[in-house]
């Protein structure tokens, strides 16, 4: 009996003596980022912190006051916690550049032409439907006389001259078609034409090894069958592309061989009449611009 009453006297002696705190010291290394986007060398900081008070009986140790002690830290490591929070900033020398996009083609041919149904004298003149198709054809042809007369007055336009530059263009991409020339082609045609004829020419190389082409001159006949202005600012009527779609009627020679040479489409030696209807587009605005091809139709 007395030996447990000790025991039991020391206990409670020992719970009402004072707890010494205990003290955690931790090292860190920093490291600082240099101006020039390098880092610098790294500096030893000690971190001491200190728990006070002692939680419930079953001797649960929380941190319930924490005192956060850094000594003497570098001038790097400040500047880099200055650099984490501060927002960013356009390095020395640097300064704001307007974008500027230039409109190279609109991608796409304006009311494409499509033959009308020839009507009656008696129809056009006497009936209702005639009257407006009358007024119809009228407002398609002041559209082509517009466009025209922009392009006279921009580029100064002249009829027999551009046919002389039609007919080049028609036979110079019909032989690079031939022989494959796709580097040469990109000059010659728009951005969306030219993937056309890319395509075109994939799909030919998979059936013929090689093909001939040739153009007896002089073709048979040109006409203009359509002409359209798209203007790209409402303000600014210069500020405008026009597409002439033009047809060609040409006798050609035309054969194709396997990749043994052997002739599998086509005669050279015999002459065949070809309508074909194209769509050439030029630039009112911009400097050096020439005539592309933008489209061909189906006759």
């Amino acid at each position: 009996m007395a030996l447990a009453r000790f025991q039991l006297i020391r206990r409670l002696h020992r719970s009402w003596q004072p707890l010494q705190t205990p003290s955690i010291s931790r090292s860190y290394r920093i490291c600082s980022v240099a101006a020039n986007g390098g880092i610098s060398h790294p500096s030893t900081v000690t971190c001491s912190y200190t728990i006070k008070n002692i939680l419930d009986q079953n001797a649960m140790v929380s941190a319930s006051d924490h005192e956060l002690q850094v000594s003497e830290l570098p001038v790097n490591a400040r500047s880099a916690r200055l650099m984490s929070t501060s927002t960013e900033k356009l390095p020395r020398g640097a300064r704001q550049v307007a974008l500027k996009v230039a409109m190279l083609s609109p991608g796409f041919v304006y009311e494409p032409y499509k033959p009308r149904e020839p009507i009656s004298f008696w129809q056009r003149w006497f009936t209702r439907s005639g009257w407006k198709r009358t007024k119809e054809d009228a407002i398609l042809e002041l559209k082509s006389a517009y466009a025209i007369t922009r392009l006279r007055k921009t580029t100064g336009y002249s009829k027999k001259l551009f046919y002389q530059h039609a007919v080049r263009l028609y036979k110079e991409i019909n032989t690079l078609m031939a022989i494959g020339d796709i580097k040469s082609l990109r000059k010659a045609s728009t951005e969306k034409m030219y993937s056309t004829l890319k395509n075109e020419l994939k799909r030919r190389e998979s059936m013929w090894s090689s093909v001939h082409w040739e153009l007896v001159e002089p073709i048979v006949s040109i006409r203009t069958l359509r002409a359209r202005m798209i203007a790209i600012d409402k303000d600014n009527l210069d500020k405008a592309f026009v597409q002439l779609t033009i047809e060609f009627i040409a006798k050609q020679k035309f054969e194709a061989y396997d990749s043994k040479g052997i002739v599998v489409s086509g005669d050279k030696m015999k002459e065949v009449l070809v309508r074909d209807i194209w769509v050439f587009e030029r630039s009112l605005f911009h400097p050096g611009a020439y005539w592309r091809l933008c489209a061909r139709l189906t006759p």
